[in-house]
């Protein structure tokens, strides 16, 4: 072999072992990417069967349930075209609440998906957008409108209902509670 085919030869394998390279990078990324995916969509039968991903859209006012025994709460979402249940068993944040615009990361199993992660969005105008886009294709997205997006008026700021028709205790002060500093 003369000097020049040995450098083609290199410039060859060089230029396939980069191409092989950049195909195994890319794949990888793929695999590990969470793709979103709306109600309307996974509906469609878009959303992939094996691979973890993430749904968002509004959580349906009345479609929260939880388990009084677990943490399992089922509720459904919406993209105000088309609603898809979803199942998480786990605490879920703080901001979760019917008519809240979530984005959830699972998989689906059985026609229900099961959630992995919950997140909730982290003030009153803001919303992830992926449900701003899902909901924009819906016809749902009004420019500038809130008002579907605030917090009901009758259910207090950070109270916590264990399940629905729950009666919530009323705090007791370090004092009551211990009779501690209570003078007879």
């Amino acid at each position: 072999m003369t000097a020049r085919q040995k450098r083609m030869m290199f410039v060859a394998l060089l230029i396939i072992g980069v191409g092989v390279f950049i195909t195994l990078i890319m794949k990888a990324l793929n695999e590990n990417m969470n793709h979103f995916y709306s109600p309307t969509e996974i509906l469609q039968g878009k959303a992939p069967k094996e691979r973890n991903f993430r749904i968002g859209g509004l959580v349906v006012t009345g479609s929260v349930k939880r388990d009084p025994d677990s943490l399992k709460i089922e509720f459904d979402l919406t993209d105000g075209a088309k609603n898809f249940a979803v199942l998480y068993i786990g605490i879920l944040p703080d901001l979760f609440r019917e008519g809240q615009g979530i984005v959830a990361t699972g998989k689906l199993n059985n026609d229900v998906f099961v959630a992995e992660e919950v997140l909730a969005k982290h003030d009153e105008n803001y919303m992830p957008p992926e449900v701003a886009d899902a909901l924009k294709k819906a016809g749902k997205w009004k420019e500038g409108d809130t008002e579907a997006m605030k917090h009901p008026e009758n259910v207090p700021v950070g109270a916590a209902q264990p399940y629905p028709g729950a009666k919530l205790e009323t705090q007791k002060t370090f004092k009551d509670k211990d009779n501690v500093g209570e003078q007879k």
